[in-house]
């Protein structure tokens, strides 16, 4: 059982999802505005935001930086309801840090399924190490803070999940299509040269550690076994 914060102004469309998500055995809270479900998110810290991008008061991006900015409720996990024509609006939400996507209309079924997913990944987030130190490279996943050698790093929560990812999986070359789907919740053909981009803002940031994240050509990229392994990067 999960606590669910929905956040939809349709009358209609809160209350079948309210029922779908009772019936799969959920706690559910239901806002109609932003501003609202922003402040339950705070007091009630629910494990899910299925949060609609379109609201009265508040756009839906907006709600999720919010969330995904405050420490007290960052690590809550949060799933967009887009229309199709809200791709730009997607995209900015999964840059914020929302975890996955569904798009209007949607069969009741893969919502479920797409709740149960985002639920599985966050409980497998909170159980691996807290701590990171390979090398120069310093992470406090519990904290969200990252050092090189002694320096912390600025990272946003993408480049965050992306080296954490990398590093999670070292010993298997990750192509872009796989981090796509885990890293950003995207599909390979919504944004083909999303993973290239953060790769080289991330390698930017980490300096010293940059060369930790390795391009393996025509695949994808892995994170170096060692720290002494290194590689050199055209880009």
């Amino acid at each position: 059982m999960a606590h669910v914060l929905v956040i939809e102004d349709e009358r209609d469309l809160q209350k079948v999802l309210e029922f779908n998500l009772v019936q799969a055995g959920h706690e559910v809270l239901l806002s109609g505005s932003g501003t609202h479900g922003i402040e339950l998110a705070r007091t009630h810290r629910p494990d899910l935001v299925l949060l609609d991008l379109m609201l009265p008061d508040l756009p839906g991006t907006e709600v999720c930086r919010v969330i995904k900015r405050e420490p007290s409720t960052r690590d809550i996990a949060v799933m967009m309801v887009t229309a199709k024509g809200e791709e730009l609006d997607r995209v900015v939400g999964l840059e914020l840090g929302a975890d996955d996507y569904v798009t209007k209309p949607f069969s009741m079924r893969e919502l479920l399924l797409r709740v149960e997913a985002v639920l599985r990944r966050s409980n497998l987030a909170e159980h691996p190490q807290d701590a990171i130190a390979f090398g120069c490279l310093r992470v406090d996943r519990a904290a969200h803070r990252v050092w090189v050698d002694e320096s912390e790093i600025e990272l946003t929560v993408i480049e965050r999940k992306l080296l954490v990812t990398l590093y999670d999986r070292r010993n298997r070359v990750q192509s872009r299509s796989a981090l796509l789907s885990d890293v950003w919740s995207m599909d390979a053909d919504v944004a083909t040269r999303t993973v290239d981009t953060h790769v080289k803002r991330l390698r930017a940031k980490l300096g010293a550690a940059g060369d930790y994240v390795q391009t393996v050509r025509g695949v994808g990229y892995r994170f170096a076994s060692t720290p002494d392994e290194t590689q050199h990067h055209d880009d």
